[in-house]
């Protein structure tokens, strides 16, 4: 092929998407790049929080700009949530047939003495199976059982089969971030681009 012909051949769509949500309880922009490099600006209003989605986005290599403001003097739980769903809703997006994808993805993560392992199937069939189970409450101000509803509200909204487990492990953060760091890398094997195959990566014809 030419270079004068190569020129000619239609750019490649980013994989990208945007999605708002407002409600009484929280109000919520998103902007995801798949195929990115890892750049991030989060503004949940929890500083925990910020660090472990400004953590997914590095690992998982997408480029994420995540803006909520919710009803904090309430509790964390709402914006938690809620910022699961705009970010399953805007990978389902981004994703758009799944053709081509990898689908499957895993990763193991070390964080000290923490070792998390997350599997993700892209497979429209939503389901979470979650096995975190911490010592300790919270990791800071934020509370540990609000991991299960983030990654809940992803895994509905992204249709996504999502498997996460905590291998062995004492310290809450450690383990949280061991969970998001893991998560990033399986989403990132999972979402990849396989150049092997053009076609929709199951036997039905369609995810």
């Amino acid at each position: 092929m030419t270079s004068s012909n190569l020129q000619s051949l239609p750019a490649k769509a980013p994989r990208e998407a945007k999605v708002q949500r407002k409600t009484t309880e929280t109000d919520l922009r998103i902007s995801l790049l798949l195929d990115g490099s890892g750049q991030s600006h989060i503004k949940t209003g929890i500083a925990f929080f910020d660090h472990m989605l400004t953590s997914l986005a590095r690992h998982a290599l997408f480029d994420l700009d995540l803006e909520c403001t919710g009803d904090l003097d309430v509790d964390f739980h709402h914006t938690v949530e809620d910022c699961g769903i705009v970010l399953g809703q805007a990978l389902s997006k981004a994703l758009g047939d799944k053709r081509g994808i990898r689908r499957f993805g895993w990763a193991y993560a070390p964080m000290d003495e923490a070792l998390v392992r997350c599997v993700v199937d892209l497979s429209g069939r939503p389901f979470l199976s979650y096995h975190i189970q911490a010592q300790e409450t919270h990791a800071g101000q934020f509370p540990v059982q609000l991991l299960e509803e983030f990654l809940r509200a992803l895994a509905n909204n992204a249709q996504a089969n999502l498997h996460i487990e905590l291998l062995y492990g004492r310290d809450a953060h450690h383990i949280m971030e061991a969970s998001f760091k893991a998560l990033a890398k399986a989403l990132d094997a999972a979402t990849q681009l396989e150049y092997r195959t053009k076609d929709i990566p199951s036997t039905k014809g369609q995810l």
